[in-house]
């Protein structure tokens, strides 16, 4: 059946003929040519699907914008080019065909479509304004909604192309041709949505460049040094992502956990990336991070005392990173902090890496004297890095669940494991994979180490001396001499090598 013997019947009521236009679409957008069945192309039809298809894409571009966004003509523009288009060809089609009927037959089933398409991602991107999503969802949602903006259009063009009964090369020939048309058209304005950010440049405050030399320096004159004779605990928290709340909330929660619950109070120091922040705390570089450890260091027990080390952000292979506009900043990488934890003297290390790809750093850092805790395997992403978040899905399941729960760090890292594998698989995530790894003379310490950090009830004493040719850890009870009923663990490692 060819176009020009296509006959439209108007119903009488409104209502039923803006139903039948609906009915029309969703049988296009399956493919079936009993969409020409059911339109209904009146003029009265057409400017209110023009109305509606253009409010219902103006709400989902004030849905996708962020807070100062502005209305941008060029990009109302941009969406009005389309249906101009349609409607173009429709006047077209009906002159060839001599069948005035078709003239608003496929602007209304593209207007239909389109305001279905606007009004279902305007309730995806409201559903997640609130959170709704899982996650993985982000990554997807664009190439969703390109497959919605190609779909209306070439279901348009099949049903035309089937009821004209073109050869099959040419719908094909005109199906590749609109899809590359219109992809090439949906990236090129993908920068120009009806409403549109206002571009804010990164601006250091003037006091913020006197205030960062002043605060870093503060917090290293905070660290105070150990006590000889029994075992201190020291942490250093580096959030180094500065555009996600996310780093700085876990890495300032985690650090109240270590002060109030673990007593490092006089002995923690944080260097946090945040747009927030300049006034407040001393940010993390290369530097920061090198001073703080190079502090740490002189005032710890290098045989005594253990040093907590936690880094959150952003990964790659071999890298975590620092970021902080407008201030370009070195990314972390493995071999440097590895140089960086050997030249400020540290020897007792428990490090938590939080980042995807984590995993990479375990090679690099990984010693005798070393705990290696990540996120994530070396091949792996981890996930929780969003703004609504306060922690990451492995900082929540490590810090803030498992490790109040537990005595001993690898029996946190178990249940952590566990907890972030069950939110994974609940949100259709890869999983992610934490590792860990204990050096051979820490695996044999650790207990001692952590009976120091966890037992509050009877706090006792952990002391680590060198002898010749060899390591001993004593635990003591407080204000009790060493005697020979003291629990001793004696450690043969060669005095010169007990860092790889």
């Amino acid at each position: 059946m060819s176009l020009t013997s296509l006959k439209t019947v108007s119903l009488q009521r409104f209502s039923l003929n803006f139903a039948a236009n609906i009915i029309a679409t969703l049988w296009m957008l399956v493919g079936s040519t009993r969409a020409f069945s059911w339109v209904k192309p009146t003029f009265i039809q057409f400017a209110v699907f023009a109305l509606l298809a253009l409010g219902s894409n103006v709400l989902f571009s004030w849905l996708a914008a962020e807070g100062g966004s502005i209305f941008n003509e060029q990009g109302l523009v941009s969406y009005l080019i389309w249906p101009m288009i349609i409607l173009l060809s429709g006047i077209i089609l009906a002159r060839r065909a001599g069948n005035q009927a078709l003239v608003f037959v496929p602007v209304v089933l593209w207007l239909v479509a389109d305001t279905l398409s606007a009004l279902l991602q305007s309730l995806v991107q409201f559903s997640g304004s609130y959170g709704w999503l899982p996650d993985w969802s982000y990554s997807f949602l664009p190439i969703l909604f390109l497959v919605l903006f190609l779909w209306q259009t070439l279901a348009l063009l099949w049903i035309f192309s089937r009821r004209m009964r073109t050869p099959w090369w040419e719908r094909i020939i005109v199906l590749v041709g609109a899809v590359a048309l219109l992809t090439i058209w949906q990236r090129n304005v993908a920068d120009q949505p009806i409403f549109k950010q206002i571009p804010v440049e990164p601006v250091l405050e003037e006091a913020a460049l006197y205030e960062q030399p002043r605060l870093l320096q503060q917090a290293l004159d905070g660290i105070d040094p150990s006590i000889d004779g029994k075992t201190d605990w020291y942490f250093m928290g580096v959030a180094g992502f500065s555009d996600q709340n996310v780093f700085r909330s876990e890495i300032n929660k985690v650090h109240e956990l270590f002060d109030v619950r673990f007593g490092t109070s006089g002995h923690s120091l944080s260097l946090i990336n945040n747009q927030y922040s300049w006034l407040d705390e001393p940010i993390a570089t290369k530097t920061s991070i090198l001073r703080g450890l190079k502090r740490i260091g002189r005032q710890m027990n290098a045989d005594e005392d253990v040093l907590f080390l936690t880094l959150s952000s952003h990964g790659t292979e071999d890298i975590v990173q620092l970021a902080n506009p407008p201030l370009a900043i070195d990314n972390l990488d493995a071999t440097w902090l590895r140089e960086s934890l050997d030249a400020s003297g540290i020897r007792w290390r428990v490090i938590v890496v939080s980042a995807c790809y984590s995993g990479s750093f375990i090679d690099e850092l990984a010693s005798p004297t070393t705990v290696v805790i990540t996120a994530s395997a070396a091949d792996k992403a981890s996930f929780g890095c969003t703004n609504t978040a306060e922690m990451t899905y492995f900082g929540q399941a490590f810090f803030a669940e498992s490790l109040r729960e537990n005595t001993s760090f690898e029996s946190a890292f178990k249940d952590a494991r566990l907890r972030v594998t069950e939110r994974e698989s609940v949100m259709g995530f890869e999983p992610s994979e934490p590792q860990m790894v204990i050096g051979s003379l820490m695996e044999t310490a650790l207990p001692a180490f952590e009976q120091v950090l966890f037992d509050k009830t009877r706090p006792p004493v952990a002391s680590i001396t060198n002898n010749a040719g060899s390591t001993t850890v004593n635990i003591l009870p407080n204000n009790t001499a060493n005697t020979a009923s003291n629990s001793t663990f004696n450690l043969p490692v060669d005095a010169t090598s007990d860092i790889d």
